[in-house]
């Protein structure tokens, strides 16, 4: 009690009260600023290509992987009809030599002919169906780096609108720096040491204006009682909203 006592026994011109309504202000628009740099739209912007492109990454890695896992598969087939491709020409060579007269190797040697057909209809098999896997892994392999630069070029583009944008809110939050400055120029250490204190303590607003029997801090419309004391009070002296605690200024529309 002894201290709020003494705050509301604090006193200031009346103009250095109203002037601490700009100064309010000035702090509001700063305090706009940095919301707007905390949630600017080109910077999740930026962010979310980033997202992407990390994503896109993870799934880049993992079919260039697949891709070269199926190419080494691949060679492995197309090796492996080759070799019986040559057992069978080789084999068909000796058959057509007429070099063989056995009756029997002639049948044994004509069974693995046959028999190597067979063979090689199943690995030209396995190697179609490894060249159409191939085939697909590396189309979805060529559509993720197309994807890829389109995100980088998309990222270049957000980057400078980010950078454009944050250039802007730098120039504002320095012109209501600048005006803060001048606005609280010369006003009592006192009252700005109260003024940010209650700013601190209620959601950035220290001092409001009392318009037409309301306080514009809290919009709470003050009791006859309080608008009473409040005409009573010296003009000097800073007198406080009894709802939220903060500083009322009195203006020519206060309503007293």
């Amino acid at each position: 009690m002894d201290l709020l006592a003494k705050e509301r026994a604090l006193n200031a011109e009346q103009q250095q009260q109203i002037t601490l309504l700009e100064v309010q202000r000035r702090d509001l628009e700063l305090d706009r600023v940095r919301h707007r740099r905390a949630t600017l739209p080109e910077a999740v912007r930026v962010t979310d290509i980033q997202t992407d492109q990390r994503t896109l990454a993870d799934g880049l890695t993992a079919v260039s992987v697949e891709v070269a896992d199926l190419e080494l598969e691949q060679r492995k087939a197309d090796n492996d009809v080759d070799l019986v491709r040559q057992r069978s020409a080789k084999d068909r060579d000796l058959l057509d030599s007429g070099s063989i007269n056995d009756a029997k190797q002639l049948t044994s040697l004509q069974h693995e002919l046959e028999s190597l057909a067979r063979r090689q209809s199943d690995l030209e098999d396995i190697e179609l169906e490894v060249m159409e896997r191939l085939e697909d892994a590396q189309h979805r392999q060529a559509a993720l780096l197309a994807e890829r630069d389109q995100l980088v070029a998309d990222l270049a583009v957000a980057e400078s609108a980010r950078d454009a944008a944050l250039a802007s809110l730098a120039e504002e939050e320095a012109d209501a720096k600048a005006a803060r400055v001048s606005a609280a120029d010369g006003l009592p250490a006192e009252l700005m040491a109260l003024y940010d204190k209650l700013r601190a303590d209620n959601g950035g607003i220290g001092a409001a204006a009392l318009q037409c029997g309301r306080c514009e801090g809290c919009r709470i419309e003050l009791t006859p009682v309080d608008l009473e004391r409040i005409r009573a009070a010296a003009p000097a002296e800073v007198v406080r909203c009894e709802e939220c605690g903060r500083i009322l200024v009195r203006t020519p529309e206060s309503g007293l």
